[in-house]
């Protein structure tokens, strides 16, 4: 299957976004993509104070354009991430819906991890003052592969992509609006290691510049299950595409089996720790 993934300089204007948006997905499907990726917060960046004014039900407006474009181009389409209304009151979700090439919902995520950060004179973030964590790890079946769902910040917690691993996922999905401060040490490092620890691909769709104030990253990529990149943006909004085969990554699975070789029955146990002056 051809994939995309589309990079984004998303801003405060919830229509001009959108229309950005689907833009890019026309243009991926043109290149024959079957399966297309928005970044994080594809809706809206700017002051939370407008949170509750572009804040979605799932299914609400957006899904339901996206399910027009998903039926228009027969296509499978993720559509990055968006605030959704959670149940306490002020607060939301940062959920990712994938929607199939009938129109249908498939999959619901909402991110478990959440961008609580203060990396003093770079960057600091409470995602969590206004966005409550989902508390759910969540696979879905496609036709050519099983897709394993994770949002931005998710990508540091390693056990969150082998949990998607070990229940099928072939591909990983990653939308991102990763910071600038922190993803020229680290973006790359932690995309192709996640796809090199699960032999999975990972399509990382990021915001790029500066959106609704705050500095990303950009550099989005497609990285194949034995950590090459098969392919990587430059600034600007961009459509990147790459061919995607399940079979490739249980091939990678089969000849480093890391996932059947895992020894639980000592990871469980507690860690026998020596103390300075201890003998063996």
């Amino acid at each position: 299957m051809i994939v995309a993934a589309l990079q984004m300089n998303v801003g405060e204007r919830k229509d001009d976004n959108l229309a950005r948006a689907v833009h890019l997905i026309d243009e991926a499907a043109r290149r024959g993509a079957r399966f297309v990726m928005l970044p994080e917060y594809v809706v809206y960046r700017g002051p939370e104070s407008r949170y509750a004014d572009v804040a979605e039900s799932v299914p609400g407006p957006t899904t339901t354009l996206l399910a027009g474009k998903a039926r228009e181009h027969n296509i499978f389409i993720h559509g990055g991430s968006l605030l959704e209304f959670a149940p306490q009151k002020g607060k939301f979700f940062n959920t990712s819906v994938l929607i199939d090439s009938s129109g249908s919902i498939r999959a619901v995520y909402r991110k478990v991890h959440l961008f609580d950060v203060e990396v003093t004179g770079e960057v600091a973030r409470q995602e969590s003052r206004l966005i409550a964590p989902g508390d759910e790890l969540v696979v879905a079946e496609l036709p050519e592969f099983t897709l394993g769902m994770s949002i931005c910040y998710d990508l540091r917690f390693p056990e969150l992509f082998r949990a998607l691993a070990e229940a099928g996922a072939t591909v990983m999905a990653l939308p991102a609006a990763f910071a600038a401060a922190t993803g020229r040490f680290h973006w790359e490092i932690l995309v192709r290691a996640r796809a090199i620890e699960n032999h999975a691909y990972v399509i990382a769709a990021a915001e790029w510049g500066v959106c609704g104030g705050f500095p990303t990253h950009g550099h989005s990529m497609i990285v194949d299950p034995w950590g090459t990149v098969l392919c990587e943006a430059a600034d600007g909004d961009t459509v990147l595409t790459a061919e995607v085969s399940g079979g490739e990554a249980q091939r990678r699975r089969g000849q480093i089996p890391v996932l059947s070789q895992r020894r639980r029955d000592v990871y469980e146990r507690p860690v026998h720790a020596y103390r300075a002056g201890d003998g063996a």
